[in-house]
């Protein structure tokens, strides 16, 4: 942990160091600012790419308002329900990602490559900085379509303020190749990276990840181009260095527990996993993590023993602003009472319908000694996220040997040769790892074998391909609860589990945004006035119209 500590450490001398934060579309005087440094250590750079991955306050915000709404797990706090929930449309909330990274993590990572790229003393930072790099620009691409990639950060280098938009068809090609160039010039007898949170600086680790992300994009353009998916997936499977295959190499950036706040200083230190934090949220009789219905009918209904390790139902009236230590947990006590649980369903504020409550015996104790306390209960019925999922010091999850396991079951039942295993083993050990991650790296009691072995006999993955396919993807749907991008990226490509917009459920009148679920964001509005002939060549591309009803490339 203290080495971990050192290496966040470094993020003060880079936040303090690193280009100014304006994107290369917007301000040209910002990046030729003379009053900014202009050479740091590329390590420090690749600390504070990867610590703004999650650790960005401002940035996550997208998670919480759109992608935790558009895939069906969170619903009910204002944010989730009034952006995601109701489809509404709002150029500074859906811009987050594109207004965070191409400024400080994509232009830090570029200047850094660019200057290490003739050094043959700093071979392996270079590869570890393009591969992160592949991996920051998969999370822009997917969310936006085509965008800024081949000269994207180079406003400081080579004076491209008004950086082309690359088709995602060109980006994904060349992700390829950039990631195994990387992945084959790490060599661990070269120069220490220093900089890494992920593996501390560990080159075999490093190529297992890059191969690893060769499946998920692989997987990921399967169905607008299948011969070279397979080819591309076959050909990482093979590479030297290997695959993620176990818990020990999941790649997962490492926080420092910090106090929740929300002053402007949170915005700017990225030593905590800001997610957690905002999903812990800044109003404690508010908590904003209320869970969506589908998610949890989806584990609750199917006897998942997950169900209430990732969701639980608090009394939250003696919560204070910095902590959930003071929640009170009344999830047994309704389990023993036989008290319906009733999630926000899509659309729904937490407030709404307003639900059936209980007495609880619990708080009817407590309030012998604390009158303010109602043992009375409404909203408390409404599952949350458990604590455990709260902290400071959380992971912030890149890709996981439980992903991989799905990618290779999902490629096996394509007939893709994706190793000896069968469909359904590769499926079961998917399921288990994704079990076990819970309580490797949030804290979760572990799941018994026994526990395993009766959801599994209970929720068998199907005779058809089909069902298979839906049974893998569902899965993964589950998995990438804490990694969202990932997850609308895996749902929008493989259509499982099948999602109903909230018009279904009784709340088209509120969808502004139009009713169908959208598949993509829009692009900032400053870029139709800043960088007018590459944005409208984008726009020329999907109709003339930045409809976030129209598919991404991959997403056939």
């Amino acid at each position: 942990m203290k080495q971990s500590q050192s290496y966040i450490t470094m993020i003060l001398v880079a936040c303090m160091m690193m280009f100014a934060g304006c994107s290369d579309s917007y301000m040209e005087n910002m990046n030729t600012d003379p009053s900014k440094a202009g050479s740091i250590d590329a390590n420090a750079q690749l600390t504070t790419a990867e610590l703004q991955t999650y650790g960005d306050l401002g940035m996550v915000e997208i998670y919480r308002n759109y992608l935790y709404a558009f895939n069906q797990q969170l619903m009910g706090c204002w944010n989730t329900t009034n952006y995601g929930g109701h489809h509404t449309q709002d150029n500074s909330e859906m811009s987050r990602i594109w207004s965070s990274f191409y400024p400080n993590a994509i232009k830090n990572i570029t200047d850094a490559e660019n200057r290490t790229r003739e050094d043959a003393e700093k071979t392996n930072i270079n590869s570890v900085l393009r591969i992160y790099k592949v991996y920051l620009m998969s999370l822009i691409t997917d969310i936006y379509g085509d965008v800024p990639y081949s000269e994207a950060g180079l406003g400081f280098i080579d004076s491209k303020f008004t950086p082309k938009y690359d088709t995602q068809e060109e980006i994904y090609n060349n992700f390829f190749t950039e990631l195994t160039d990387a992945a084959s010039k790490l060599d661990a007898s070269k120069d220490r990276v220093t900089g890494d949170l992920i593996f501390k600086g560990d080159m075999s680790k490093w190529k297992r990840l890059a191969n690893s992300l060769r499946l998920r994009y692989a997987m990921r353009i399967s169905n607008v181009n299948p011969t070279k998916a397979q080819s591309e997936f076959e050909a990482a499977l093979t590479a030297d260095g290997g695959i993620i295959e176990n818990a020990g190499d999941d790649a997962l950036i490492k926080y420092m527990e910090v106090a929740f706040s929300f002053g402007q200083e949170a915005y700017t230190d990225f030593r905590g996993n800001a997610l957690s934090q905002l999903l812990f949220g800044n109003d404690p009789a508010n908590n904003p993590s209320y869970i969506c219905s589908t998610f949890f009918n989806m584990m609750y209904t199917k006897k998942d023993p997950r169900t209430f390790r990732i969701t639980r139902c608090y009394y939250d009236g003696l919560m204070s602003a910095t902590s959930p230590e003071n929640r009170v947990d009344l999830t047994d006590e309704m389990i023993a009472k036989n008290v319906n649980f009733q999630p926000r369903v899509p659309g729904e504020y937490s407030w709404d319908n307003w639900p059936t409550g209980y007495e609880s015996e619990i708080l009817k104790e407590m309030a012998k000694s604390n009158p303010s306390i109602n043992p009375t209960v409404a909203r408390e019925v409404e599952p949350k996220l458990a604590n455990n999922f709260l902290k400071g010091d959380n992971p912030g999850v890149v890709i996981t040997s439980a992903e991989v396991k799905f990618l290779l079951a999902e490629a096996k039942l394509k007939g893709w040769n994706a190793g000896a295993k069968s469909v359904d083993e590769l499926y079961r050990e998917g399921v288990r790892a994704s079990m076990d991650f819970l309580a490797d790296n949030y804290g979760c009691k572990p799941v018994t074998a026994a526990e395993f072995d009766e959801y599994m006999s209970l929720n068998e993955i199907g005779r058809t391909d089909e069902l298979k396919k839906a049974s893998i993807n569902t899965q993964a749907w589950i998995l990438h609860f804490t990694n969202p991008s990932e997850c609308w990226a895996n749902q929008r490509r493989s259509g499982y589990p099948m999602l109903k917009s909230p018009n279904e459920y009784g709340y088209g009148q509120f969808l502004t945004g139009g009713i169908e679920i959208p598949v993509r964001l829009c692009y900032p509005v400053l870029e139709s006035s800043y960088n007018k002939a590459s944005y409208e060549d984008a726009l020329s591309r999907m109709g003339g119209n930045d409809s976030w009803n129209t598919p991404v490339w991959w997403d056939k």
